[in-house]
């Protein structure tokens, strides 16, 4: 576990209706549901609220990009998205890409025998769980923190 950074994290994803909340424990061993919050112009503020509550070491926010990595519509948005909660939360927040959390998302909660109809509510908060269980495993393996740190724009400014 060297190289690990102890500190309860958040995990984001990122949806156009809804946007699921994960955290996990100082030690990274396991990544929980927190809420599925709904998209409004209240979100941000909302995650603002359980940032100050959990006081994470970072914020991790998913990356959805494409099966051959290429940038999306949702992309754009999630990067926005994760400008907004950096400058709302003052706290560190790291795009990680999440190509397939969704996806594992569902297959879990097919496996636990929910229909994809009735489990449309905490879909979004199991994606957020495997995106953060992701993160924190890879920075257990490989000793470096996974995923992008993102810059308020006077940190990117001056690198034109």
């Amino acid at each position: 576990m060297s190289g690990f950074r102890r500190g309860v994290r958040l995990g984001i994803d990122v949806g156009r209706a809804r946007v699921g909340v994960s955290r996990c424990d100082p030690d990274g061993m396991l990544a929980v549901p927190v809420e599925t919050v709904p998209r409004s112009e209240t979100s941000v503020a909302r995650i603002a609220q359980l940032a100050d509550e959990w006081e994470p070491l970072e914020i991790v926010v998913g990356l959805p990009v494409n099966m051959r990595g290429e940038e999306t519509p949702s992309t754009t948005d999630a990067r926005e998205f994760a400008a907004l909660l950096l400058t709302s939360t003052g706290r560190p927040v790291r795009m990680v890409d999440e190509r397939l959390s969704t996806v594992s998302a569902h297959t879990a909660l097919r496996a636990s025998g929910r229909s994809q109809k009735n489990s449309r509510s905490i879909v979004d908060q199991v994606a957020a769980v495997v995106l953060l269980q992701h993160a924190v495993d890879t920075e257990k393996s490989t000793g470096r923190p996974a995923g992008v740190l993102v810059e308020t724009p006077e940190e990117s400014s001056h690198d034109v």
